[in-house]
């Protein structure tokens, strides 16, 4: 295969513009020839090298003996064991076995491309080209009316190859869902796995996820909005703009709602549901609330004496002691579970 200019195209330009590849970036040839980026795939893959050599557009070495020794079998090989068309038996057998080898070669050289593809989009380079993609609109759209059409992001539901097909994760209702072209259901979901599209929210948290896909490119330039807080390391008009009250589909019959204890009334609405105060959300905040807390914090002893908070074994076992000593105890008093005592 070759492009217009003349030039032979790629293994990997070729996979990537396959029917049904539209989701795949195409990755750097540095970062493949990186043994690093390659660690624990040779386990997984059948003819590791020669499904890279093929990814990597490398001819494989010839064996000169081997050719040697071909010549020679055909030197030896009579009239009468050839066939009218003057092929050796044995001959179409051999052409067979070298099909069927790189049968299994271009497989396995999918597999693993699938699984560098898998490592190169949480890099920094592979989630920058996905950005663009994003931007582009190349992974489609969330189906759910109440998301407003908001880009989705492909992910796998597991890291493992076999196990599911690619889903479309959207950052707006945060479920998942089948691609609705049938191309894109045998395209195998650890290629693109579980890290992508959280990893991507956060590299890129900029995007006004609460734009929809109708609206103009303009709107997805990735600059902070004044005044907007960040929780959790996401902007707050970014954490789920899809849910909550208004976001959730409420059945009516005749203008009223469906009881929830209806047979026929809503199911799981809390999986929709949203915080009114997103504040509530914001753990990092709440960390450090509570780090805090325990340096200045004091509890109060029988006595009503301040004693500090214990932060380790030893002085949990102190606090122990001076609680029994306060409270008149033994100090041979041995615990209610009867497995330590204190002499």
């Amino acid at each position: 295969m070759s492009t217009s200019s003349g030039v032979p195209e790629s293994w990997i330009s070729s996979f990537c513009s396959l029917l049904g590849h539209e989701y795949f970036a195409e990755v750097s040839e540095e970062f493949i020839e990186d043994d690093f980026n390659l660690t624990g795939l040779q386990t997984q893959v059948a003819m590791y090298k020669e499904a890279l050599e093929m990814i990597l557009d490398v001819e494989p070495e010839d064996d000169d003996e081997d050719e040697d020794e071909d010549e020679e079998e055909d030197e030896d090989v009579s009239g009468d064991a050839r066939d009218g068309l003057g092929r050796a038996h044995g001959e179409r057998r051999h052409h067979s076995r070298i099909a069927s080898d790189l049968s299994v070669i271009e497989s396995s050289a999918e597999m693993l491309y699938g699984l560098i593809h898998q490592r190169f989009i949480c890099s920094r380079a592979g989630i920058q080209i996905m950005s663009e993609k994003y931007e582009m609109g190349h992974f489609g759209v969330c189906p759910r009316t109440n998301c407003n059409q908001t880009r989705t992001l492909p992910v796998g539901l597991s890291d493992i190859p076999g196990e599911d097909t690619v889903k479309l994760f959207c950052p707006s209702c945060l479920d998942v869902y089948v691609p609705p072209n049938s191309r894109f259901q045998t395209v195998d979901g650890a290629f693109f796995g579980r890290t992508f599209g959280a990893l991507f929210l956060l590299t890129f948290p900029e995007y006004d996820l609460s734009k929809s896909a109708n609206e103009s490119v303009t709107n997805l330039v990735r600059a902070s909005t004044a005044g907007d807080e960040m929780l959790n390391g996401m902007y707050s008009r970014n954490i789920a703009p899809g849910l909550g009250p208004g976001k959730i589909y409420e059945p009516k019959i005749y203008g009223f709602k469906v009881s929830e204890m209806a047979r026929s009334g809503p199911r799981m609405k809390w999986l929709r549901d949203k915080p009114a105060d997103i504040t509530v959300l914001d753990e990092v905040r709440r960390v450090a609330e509570n780090a805090e807390s325990d340096d200045d914090d004091e509890s109060m002893n029988m006595n009503g004496q301040p004693i500090a908070r214990p932060r380790g074994a030893a002085d949990a076992q102190r606090l122990r002691q001076q609680q029994r000593r306060n409270q008149n105890g033994s100090p041979m008093a041995i615990e209610a579970n009867g497995a330590e005592s204190e002499l």
